[in-house]
């Protein structure tokens, strides 16, 4: 359907977007995380096991595990069945706590502080080896004497020790991507035969979308800052890019050849009109759900968290961002990643709790994951992915180099609310790239 035939509907998906608004960040803050990768709305109620336990200490002989997962979610859902049988098949008793992402990224630190009785938690791959590193307990000999890596996702074992220090102290679940993801049939329809894999082949195109009556992008304030990350990276690569960002060096070329390069975007009219005012999660539910959007910078939980908006027959694509001309990083390079859980390290019980952790995310456990929260699976012998991803393994495939969250552009939490400020100014149109690098400047000074 062209953008013309669907105004009545567009209105009617922001009262749909009010309602999975929640599949987004619980914290609300999107100018300073973007909304998890598995933070939808609650598709049912969750059994009663899965709901939290009372503070009280566990017994002796139980492990103690904290969830980032509410309890109605369908990660705790499947978790919670995962380990009834866990227990039903080796006698360990687990008091799983659901605490929720504002519960544990508040809470756990201060618990483990404390003292409290903590085994396992899970978490963001950075967030844990990152925030909670000092706590975490070295897994390198548990995984040997498991054979654990014979079916693990060997990128992403490798991310954990990347981001461990160089030492396994993570185990990865649920991974997720982020790239463009788009609609295959405005694609068809507009003639586009092949995922641009450079900078010039995605201006062509976006010209080719706009030509045949549709936007070509669009974007939320929760993930815009990820074009300027992923932009610059291709020029400078992610370290960089990292540096500029601390350091405030805003007179780097990078930052005024990625700020020409979306002001030649927005020239072009590229971008959804509604741009600068599209508060997560408006662009994703009422643009490219709807059929009026092509393209979405975004990451693998997104399809999920709009298929009852897109329906059933939204055929998904996903590509990773372009190579640019003279760039040092090309489609080999994103933000790939996943949950991880973690032991702690004064942890009484860790074998068991390695125990738990293999059994989730293996086999039965991981596939049941995968099916109920239309997650990609971490063991490498359940090769299903659910339908709405099936193209995004060729992409997770390819890939060998890893940015972190948004590839370098919030590496400065100060500076973050304005570069998003600016850059949404940026591909509204109504600041030129210039304009954008002033904005930069003087914010820092």
């Amino acid at each position: 359907m062209k953008k013309k035939m669907l105004s009545a509907l567009l209105c009617a998906a922001m009262v749909a977007a009010t309602l999975t608004g929640c599949g987004g960040s619980g914290d609300s803050a999107p100018a300073a995380e973007a909304p998890a990768a598995t933070e939808e709305a609650p598709a049912a109620e969750a059994p009663a096991a899965t709901e939290e336990a009372p503070a009280a200490e566990a017994t002796g002989d139980t492990l103690v595990y904290w969830s980032m997962w509410d309890a109605a979610e369908p990660q705790a859902q499947a978790i919670s069945q995962s380990i009834e049988k866990f227990t039903a098949e080796t006698g360990i008793a687990v008091d799983v706590q659901f605490k929720g992402r504002t519960g544990i990224r508040e809470g756990l630190q201060p618990a483990l502080d404390a003292g409290t009785n903590i085994d396992l938690f899970d978490e963001d791959i950075d967030r844990v080896n990152t925030t909670w590193g000092s706590y975490l307990l070295d897994l390198e000999d548990l995984a040997k004497a498991n054979d654990y890596e014979a079916t693990a996702n060997a990128g992403l074992m490798a991310a954990c020790r990347e981001v461990g220090g160089g030492t396994l102290k993570s185990i990865p679940y649920q991974p997720n991507v982020f790239a463009y993801f788009y609609n295959v049939a405005i694609f068809e329809e507009a003639g586009v035969t092949a995922v641009p894999t450079t900078w010039d082949e995605f201006l062509d195109t976006c010209q080719k979308i706009k030509d045949a009556g549709y936007t070509p992008i669009t974007n939320d304030n929760a993930y815009i800052s990820s074009l300027f990350g992923y932009h610059m990276s291709r020029l400078i690569g992610e370290a960089a890019t990292e540096e500029v960002v601390k350091n405030g060096d805003w007179d780097n070329e990078a930052v005024l050849k990625t700020a020409q390069a979306y002001e030649e975007l927005a020239s072009k009219g590229y971008f959804s009109e509604t741009i600068e005012s599209n508060q997560w999660p408006a662009g994703q539910n009422t643009e490219l759900a709807m059929g009026t959007a092509a393209m979405y910078l975004n990451g693998s939980w997104l399809p999920n968290e709009v298929k009852d908006i897109a329906g059933e027959d939204f055929n998904w694509g996903c590509f990773s961002y372009p190579a640019v001309e003279g760039g040092v990083d090309g489609t080999e390079a994103s933000n790939y990643g996943a949950q991880v859980f973690a032991i702690n390290a004064k942890s009484q019980k860790a074998e068991q709790a390695f125990q738990l952790i293999t059994y989730l995310t293996k086999g039965e456990a991981d596939a049941l994951l995968s099916e109920m929260s239309v997650g990609i699976p971490a063991d490498s012998n359940n090769a299903e992915w659910p339908a709405l991803l099936n193209n995004v393994k060729p992409v997770m495939d390819s890939l060998t180099t890893r940015y972190p969250w948004g590839a370098g552009a919030e590496a400065n939490a100060d500076m973050t609310p304005i570069i998003i400020e600016n850059f949404t100014k940026l591909c509204g149109g109504s600041l030129d790239a210039q304009g954008f690098v002033d904005a930069l400047k003087a914010a820092g000074n």
